[in-house]
């Protein structure tokens, strides 16, 4: 009897490369899959998944004490909490200029400003700058910020329905990549890669956002999106085939099992336990998904997952 042989799918098409970092700044290069994630017996997978950590320009007030305490004296200042998690091991830095938000300080171009120099003055990895995500106060200061960054190709989002053309306009005057965020639907992802292909900025510097769902809530809606985006893009779709980042942390530590300590059930277990459990398995599930850059919280979470990541690359 002849041995069984395992089907093997044959895909024609490619996940797109995409390279943040320039200009003396140390490059990181993610895509290029011509397979689902980890399935290597039918396909590549050169590039492993990166893992960027999140920086916020001014210290968080709605984080739980536990995370709080793994950063320090470092969260009151985006330079130093910036070098801080470039010790922890991250491949890229994420950072959030939370302060522009017309209900935290409101702050504008010149603060955007100061907080990317001193972030780019203390480490030399490629860094995502995104706004507060409200569509005004982001074209203000990631215009800011792409100026005190030109030629050093960095990411800048988010990038959105309402303001693409201005974002788009903007990584092609100097040199960046658009952060490219839908809610979770495959057709929205697909649209807004199409828009800002239409106005002129080339897909090879496109990072989808498809929109995170953490463990218990609607972790698995964005795998079956994040998964239909992979299988059109391996079939030839070029508008679904630009790499993927996704925000495990953020959605992760928002969540009460992730910050809940008083009357909750026995049964959920010590706090700190079941918080770092929450951000990794979100975490791990969307890089089986097929996210090439994972951005996360907790120091931890970062060695569990690079850990992870060891085993496959």
């Amino acid at each position: 009897m002849a041995p069984l042989e395992a089907p093997v799918e044959k895909w024609t098409g490619k996940i797109r490369e995409l390279k943040l970092g320039s200009g003396g700044r140390k490059t990181i290069t993610v895509g290029g899959g011509t397979t689902l994630p980890f399935v290597k017996f039918e396909g590549a997978q050169p590039h492993r998944p990166a893992i960027a950590i999140e920086v916020q320009d001014k210290e968080p007030t709605d984080w739980s004490e536990f995370l709080v305490s793994a950063w320090g004296d470092a969260l009151k200042n985006p330079g130093a909490w910036a070098k801080k998690a470039a010790e922890f091991g991250a491949d890229l830095l994420y950072i959030r200029l939370a302060s522009a938000h017309p209900e935290a300080s409101n702050t504008g171009a010149a603060q955007a400003k100061k907080s990317a120099s001193e972030v780019l003055s203390a480490v030399d990895l490629p860094v995502i700058f995104v706004g507060p995500d409200v569509a005004e106060k982001d074209n203000e200061v990631l215009v800011a910020v792409s100026d005190v960054a030109k030629g050093q190709r960095v990411g800048l989002g988010n990038c959105v329905e309402k303001n693409y053309k201005t974002i788009a306009a903007t990584c092609m005057a100097d040199g960046h990549v658009a952060i490219a965020k839908t809610p979770i639907e495959i057709n929205l992802a697909k649209q807004l890669n199409i828009l800002l292909s239409d106005v002129g900025l080339s897909p090879d510097s496109i990072l989808m956002d498809p929109t995170t769902g953490a463990l218990g809530y609607g972790l698995e809606y964005t795998y079956s999106v994040m998964e239909r985006l992979r299988l059109a893009a391996l079939m030839g779709d070029g508008m679904t085939s630009m790499p993927m980042i996704c925000t495990a942390g953020e959605e992760s530590w928002r969540q009460k099992e992730s910050k809940a300590t008083l009357d909750v059930p026995q049964a959920w277990g010590d706090n700190q336990e079941r918080s770092l459990i929450w951000e990794n398995v979100t975490a791990i599930s969307l890089l089986a998904a097929g996210a090439d850059i994972l951005v996360l919280r907790h120091p931890k979470t970062v060695v569990t997952v690079k850990a992870a990541l060891d085993k496959s690359f």
